[in-house]
């Protein structure tokens, strides 16, 4: 028998709000964590403006020793361990360096690059000739399963330790890894999510792509602008998101919060074939992803309340619209209400799909939507095939039950996955 699974903590370190409380007001009040940055223009990138995390070193202190931190540069790593701990005493436990190993929770957290701000020095270094002064991190922070080295370190988890990499959907496939093995039985709770890291050279490749915006360099906020008219490209972010899943009897034997369960999902591939290509998605394989999900879910396409999108601001946004009104069979005033969260945080590349799975479950436990800002203006392909008022500009209650979140991603890839307001 097949074990059910929920969400028993939540971490998120976001352009908008590091930690729950701060996220979530943001996605209350519409906060924008999108800043200009002067790096980026010494640097005469077209993209000037992105969203970045703010940690200062006093907070930093909390989460790693002196000793870890000395030689520290790599901005993923730091977000993924501060969104995965905050998650894990979120769900009820502690962190302790000489507890026993848990041979109960594993990790999956994924990411798209890692520390490349340290392979910068690195490389830097070894042209010098200085191979013997690196340090001896250098290896656990550009290696890309390093923020799921540091993290299962400082848990002491002994099940399945790993770390997935698929473009944009990265976050989203992470937490479906680990739903499906605790509902197999292999564990009893994953800590999943993903992370990215920020900065030149990790954005520069979509500068010169010109897939990001460069009209809003004087106003910042107004930069990420999904499902717009006046779109113009996406805005890079950067950040980490954790969740803490658990079967359901465990969480029940131990009393534990309760934020959502997890229905089931779908993973699957476009093939760069039928128009998909390594940067367009394969829209028929988009619609199968959802109808897949909803099928392996048990959820009729009618029951879908609110998704909360990919939608990243570029041409693909009207596409994507298309593609959840077919697979659901849902058009005008019967589409479901939408929100892309990546027009308050911009597109936080491979942690895009576990910060907008932390608020997407943050919306469904507080009954709330959060608004999609820079919106006034909808695209006109979007408006012929949906009502507007399913895009909702201000904040707005609603009492609703179940939630899907989709990821496409770079290569043609897709994840789905449907989550359930938790009634006991």
């Amino acid at each position: 028998m097949k074990q059910r699974v929920v969400i028993t903590g939540l971490g998120v370190v976001a352009p908008n709000g590091v930690g729950l409380k701060e996220f979530t007001k943001a996605l209350k009040t519409g906060k924008s964590g999108i800043t200009f940055h002067e790096q980026l223009k010494d640097l005469n990138f077209s993209c000037q403006i992105g969203g970045v995390p703010e940690v200062p070193d006093t907070l930093k202190s909390n989460y790693f020793t002196d000793l870890q931190l000395r030689g520290f540069n790599s901005s993923g790593i730091l977000y993924g361990c501060i969104a995965g701990i905050d998650a894990w005493k979120d769900a009820g436990f502690k962190v302790d360096p000489k507890s026993l190993l848990d041979y109960d929770t594993g990790l999956i957290f994924g990411t798209g690059t890692s520390g490349v701000e340290k392979f910068r020095e690195a490389i830097y270094g070894v042209d010098k000739g200085n191979v013997r002064r690196l340090g001896s991190t250098v290896v656990l922070q550009t290696m890309a399963s390093g923020v799921s080295a540091y993290l299962s370190g400082m848990l002491g988890l002994g099940n399945q330790v790993t770390t997935n990499s698929s473009a944009c959907t990265t976050g989203t496939e992470a937490v479906l890894m680990g739903f499906e093995r605790i509902q197999n039985g292999k564990a009893k709770r994953m800590i999943v999510g993903s992370c990215s890291d920020h900065g030149p050279y990790v954005w520069g490749g979509f500068d010169a792509m010109r897939v990001m915006t460069y009209k809003h360099n004087d106003t910042p906020t107004e930069g990420s602008r999904p499902m717009s008219a006046t779109a113009s490209g996406f805005v890079p972010g950067s950040g980490a998101g954790a969740m803490v899943l658990e079967s359901l009897e465990s969480a029940l034997e131990r009393d534990a919060t309760i934020y959502a369960e997890v229905l089931g999902g779908e993973v699957n591939s476009g093939g760069q074939r039928q128009g998909g290509t390594l940067t367009a998605p394969n829209a028929e394989a988009v619609q199968r992803c959802i109808t897949k999900a909803l099928e392996v879910s048990k959820v009729d396409p009618n029951d879908i309340d609110v998704i909360n999108g990919h939608l990243t601001a570029t041409s693909k946004d009207s596409l994507e619209i298309e593609n959840w009104a077919k697979a659901l069979h849902r058009f005008g005033e019967d589409f479901p209400m939408i929100n892309a969260t990546k027009s308050l945080i911009g597109h936080c590349l491979a942690a895009a799909g576990s910060i907008e799975c932390v608020a997407g479950i943050l919306q469904l436990y507080h009954q709330f939507i959060a608004p999609n800002v820079n919106c006034q203006d909808l695209h006109p392909e979007i408006e012929t095939m949906i009502d507007p008022k399913k895009i909702p500009t201000i904040r707005m209650d609603l009492k609703f039950d179940i939630l899907a979140k989709a990821s496409f991603g770079f290569g043609d890839v897709n994840a789905c996955i449907l989550f359930k307001r938790y009634k006991a």
